[in-house]
């Protein structure tokens, strides 16, 4: 299983909001602390956005926020907005699917269940749990000023 840039870059938003949950953030702190693109990680808060993990608030001193308490955010939900299709194979996708063996085969089945499995562990924790489940504490990573983070 292969979650994209944009899952993976979902989930380390919320993981920095859940840290930082006193105060608005904008998506420059979270660009700095994690070395990734400015304009990525719009295009990914404002997915989040859309599917009621974060508040987007607009204005000079506007950022994000969670929509809601990290333990109603199920990693398993945040995975099967953020990410766009689960097509671990060529075949699970009819429109692009040129494999002459996918009437007769076993392997679909198999790597369905496999998907659903992944899917329903991740269902089993929320953003809280990321952060407790931490083996140092997540905020010590993200000490890196504001005011450096913001520039560019």
């Amino acid at each position: 299983m292969h979650l994209t840039l944009h899952a993976d870059y979902a989930l380390r938003v919320l993981l920095y909001l859940a840290v930082h949950p006193d105060r608005v953030v904008s998506t420059g702190e979270v660009s700095g602390a994690y070395g990734i693109s400015k304009h990525h990680l719009v295009r990914v808060v404002q997915g989040l956005g859309r599917h009621g993990f974060v508040e987007v608030r607009p204005g000079r001193s506007g950022g994000v926020v969670l929509a809601r308490a990290p333990a109603e955010i199920s990693v398993g939900d945040v995975v099967r907005h953020m990410e766009p299709d689960f097509h671990i194979v060529e075949c699970f996708d009819p429109k692009t699917n040129t494999c002459p063996i996918t009437p007769a085969c076993g392997l679909i089945g198999v790597l369905n269940e496999a998907t659903r499995a992944f899917l329903a562990t991740l269902d089993k924790y929320t953003l809280e749990d990321l952060v407790r489940r931490s083996p140092r504490k997540l905020s010590a990573y993200f000490l890196k000023p504001v005011a450096d983070a913001e520039v560019g």
